[in-house]
């Protein structure tokens, strides 16, 4: 049962997460009200806005850096065997992994302060998913091939393994603020509550096999290794009931956890947008400074320690009587003294993967005054005259995310076009290590009080979504108010 308690958990981590978290499109997408959730210092322009509830945040995206499904189950007649030697284990590196973020938006409300128009407030509830896993490139060449042949004598890194997961739900509190015609800043505050979590990095190790001396060969394993698990047991507890009922059950430990009933964690966002001429605008913001707290239902799983073997030693003819299984036992139980394998339920503090962005944009094609006058925001004191409108921007953005290996890096140049307030399209160019030919757009509708947006990533790709690296889709519907009607 434990083994196959950690075995569903590796599939648990492993399967379904193909997904990445820049938001390329929607980041300084000013007229969506969205864009305050990646940077709270963003302009606003509405008096206020209600999300409609589920339906005004949904966000999918799905990326590889290395093999694809086509790669593998395309119908082109090469061996299946052949395909995963040259375009899996011969291609792929511990550095290309599969990462996900899949964010579903509960909730999301903002309006502007009656005594302080200057501020815009917001609040609400998502509910986000975020995975990665790194191939285990050693691993899977000692699985694939056996630790004989050629691979005598070579040193396989256990330390290949790393991931790390979880779910929560994210509950949020932020302050946009126009210190100056210039400048304006924004914090957000947030609290997680944990459905579950899990995370094995900072592994150590190696195996390797040589030549022995008491036996043709011996092998020896170093391991410092760990994986880290709340609120996954409960799950496994439930499904091994096996009784009808029990998608109600996971149900409802799910919505128990997400409504502050999990492991609880606290964060923030900060972000700025600074007009240094009116057409110039240089924003940032770094996102999901926090921790969780992992103390309820956890399980973690350990080995550490090495060990050396050269199998069970038989000397003929004087021990044909004595080949039985205490032998093959007392070999399985020095293994294990050597190499404990063991499990505790201590409490660990798990990072947020912080996100960064930056972007510069230019402003031309000037329209007029800004269609949003009435919002009581963006006003000039002096003059009392609203800003600017400009029908056209084109800019640079860059994103950063900490990941358990490295951190990840995507550039994206983008063009914006206007038509006054009802519609304003965004086009994107972005190269990552998923992609560099990822082509992007998306569309901004506001039909009355009603707002509508939609974006899809790597548009290209749509062709053979199989043989794609990398794919997005994100919508939402939203009331907004710029007036007091």
């Amino acid at each position: 049962m434990r083994l196959k308690r950690l075995f569903c958990t590796f599939i648990l981590m492993g399967v379904g997460y193909l997904y990445g978290q820049n938001k390329q499109i929607l980041y300084d997408f000013y007229e969506i009200p969205q864009s305050l959730m990646l940077n709270p210092g963003v302009k606003t322009s509405e008096k206020w806005h209600a999300g409609i509830p589920v339906l005004s945040g949904l966000s999918l995206q799905a990326g590889t850096s290395g093999v694809t499904v086509n790669d593998l189950f395309a119908n082109d007649g090469i061996d299946f065997t052949t395909k995963v030697r040259e375009r899996v284990l011969d291609a792929m590196t511990r550095r290309d992994d599969f990462s996900s973020t899949v964010q579903i938006e509960l909730l999301n409300i903002g309006f502007r302060g009656r005594n302080r128009p200057d501020d815009y407030y917001s609040f609400g509830m998502y509910l986000e998913n975020d995975v990665v896993v790194y191939w285990p490139k050693d691993l899977a060449l000692l699985a694939f091939e056996g630790n004989g042949g050629n691979n005598i004598g070579r040193s396989f890194d256990l330390g290949d393994l790393s991931l790390r997961g979880e779910m929560a739900s994210v509950f949020h509190f932020g302050i946009n603020r126009k210190l100056s015609n210039v400048l304006t800043v924004g914090a957000r505050a947030k609290l997680y509550s944990g459905v579950y979590q899990f995370q094995s990095i900072q592994n150590t190790g190696s195996f390797i096999t040589t030549q022995g001396q008491n036996n043709i060969y011996v092998s020896s394993i170093v391991a410092d290794m760990q994986l880290q698990t709340a609120g996954i047991e409960p799950v496994f507890d439930i499904l091994d009931e096996n009784e009808s009922g029990e998608g109600k059950e996971l149900t409802r430990l799910f919505s128990k956890r997400a409504f502050l009933g999990g492991n609880l964690g606290l964060g923030m966002d900060l972000g700025f947008s600074y007009n240094p001429d009116p057409q110039l605008t240089i924003t940032g913001s770094m996102l999901d400074i926090g921790f969780m707290n992992n103390s309820k239902d956890v399980k973690n799983y350990t080995l550490r320690g090495n060990a050396s073997t050269e199998g069970v030693t038989v000397f003929l003819p004087e021990d044909i009587n004595n080949v039985d299984n205490d032998l093959w036992q007392e070999l399985v139980d020095d293994i294990e003294e050597s190499l404990p394998y063991e499990e505790n339920e201590s409490t660990y503090i798990s990072l947020r993967p912080v996100k960064v962005y930056g972007s510069i944009r230019y402003d031309f094609g000037e329209g007029g005054e800004s269609s949003f006058e009435n919002c009581g925001c963006a006003v000039n004191k002096q003059g009392r005259r609203t800003e600017g409108f400009y029908r056209n921007s084109v800019g640079g953005q860059l994103f950063m995310i900490k990941r358990p290996r490295e951190i990840q890096y995507a550039l994206t140049g983008f063009y914006q076009r206007r038509f006054g307030r009802v519609l304003s399209l965004k086009g994107t160019y972005t190269i990552d290590k998923y992609s560099w030919t990822n082509v992007g757009l998306g569309l901004n509708l506001q039909a009355g009080s009603v707002n509508f947006y939609i974006m899809g990533d790597n548009l290209m790709s749509y062709r053979n979504i199989a043989d794609s690296h990398y794919a997005s889709l994100q919508f939402g519907i939203n009331i907004i108010s710029w007036n007091d009607n």
